[in-house]
């Protein structure tokens, strides 16, 4: 999996998280450094000065690049050896010296890396529902892990949350009947679900019956590698869907989530995490964790990594099982010296599209 997941790009920080004070991400398992140089190009380093291993992480953020503390050698944001105060002014054997490093890129506010073979590096993807803006809106991005029901930092793996996003059932029990109304009313009304395993995602359609006759039609994608394309449960408005989630699997036990969403104010993504009465996940006491429950305290209590031998699948679970399914369709692709689903190598490749979305049908 960790090879597959190498073949995509993923958000490692908002953008000011690249600055000129080295910062420490983990990405894929991996300790790495993110800056940017003061000419404004981000740069994504192995921590340990190709020298003799002091952490970058006390380097110095110059012109062009990173500085070690120890003893001054200079590396561009691609790792390459600048400078060697140390050494010789002749200094003819820097360039064959160079630091371990990941290309990064900048779109919707985010900085984006690219962690696999060189040669297998796809196009950034752009997405149609962050570049159809309506009169009015911009792009707003969070790094809070919003959708994630907890804190910024998620302690299990993140399959458990991917998986949640093909399962609307639980919304009807966990976030309606047993928590009472975490989002709105028309959630807690149960569904007539369907799912759909596209090119590059699993889809989800929803339908519930109105009160007043019309019936809500709620459909969501659970897409490659991480995406959660999840219309907002509060259904302030209907249409195409407001928000993108991307999952960065921090490790095999931990996660946090990357949003950007439309907007036409600032601060609206941020309204989606209240949870309790306006508290937020972590105003609430462990007593109301445990009374009230969310999918922090759903996922997180199935174990680091959730023992899925022990599992007992039902009809309601079908959405989890084509997931899975689609997954490893796509470790047998890289196995077989393919492309999984959902790269593309040309610039020129149209923005992906999804159909997911909150709609209101009124019958004829």
């Amino acid at each position: 999996m960790g090879e597959l997941m190498r073949r995509y790009w993923h958000p490692v920080g908002v953008s000011a998280d690249a600055n000129a004070r080295p910062r420490q991400v983990r990405i894929l398992g991996e300790d790495l450094i993110l800056f940017r140089d003061k000419k404004g190009r981000p740069g994504l380093v192995y921590p340990h000065c190709a020298h003799r291993g002091t952490s970058l992480f006390y380097g110095k953020v110059e012109e062009n690049g990173i500085r070690c503390c120890y003893h001054g050698w200079l590396f561009d944001a691609e790792g390459h050896c600048l400078e060697r105060p140390c050494e010789p002014k002749d200094d003819e054997h820097r360039h064959k010296i160079r630091q371990p490093w990941y290309p990064v890129q900048e779109l919707y506010g985010l900085i984006w890396a690219y962690m696999g073979p060189p040669e297998k590096k796809p196009v950034l993807p752009r997405y149609e529902c962050l570049e159809t803006l309506e009169e009015g809106e911009f792009l707003e991005v969070n790094d809070n892990s919003i959708g994630g029901g907890g804190p910024q930092i998620i302690p299990c793996n993140w399959l458990q949350h991917y998986e949640n996003l093909v399962d609307p059932f639980h919304v009807v029990i966990l976030h309606s009947s047993f928590s009472g109304t975490q989002f709105v009313e028309q959630m807690a009304l149960m569904p007539k679900v369907t799912w759909e395993t596209q090119e590059h995602s699993v889809r989800t359609v929803s339908l519930r019956d109105l009160p007043d006759g019309q019936t809500l039609l709620r459909i969501s994608e659970a897409g490659l590698p991480t995406l959660r394309v999840i219309p907002s449960p509060r259904i302030g408005k209907y249409g195409m869907v407001e928000s993108l989630g991307w999952v960065l699997p921090i490790d095999d036990h931990s996660f946090r989530i990357y949003v950007v969403g439309r907007v036409k104010e600032e601060g609206e993504l941020v309204k989606m995490r209240s949870r309790l009465n306006g508290k937020l996940w972590e105003e609430l006491t462990e007593a109301e964790h445990q009374q009230f429950p969310g999918d922090y305290e759903a996922m997180v209590s199935q174990g680091a990594i959730a023992h899925h031998s022990e599992e007992h699948l039902a009809t309601s679970d079908i959405g989890i099982v084509k997931l899975r399914r689609l997954l490893q369709q796509q470790l047998q692709r890289v196995r077989d010296g393919l492309d999984p689903a959902g790269v593309s190598f040309d610039p020129q490749s149209e923005p992906v599209k999804f159909t997911a979305g909150n709609f209101l049908v009124t019958p004829k």
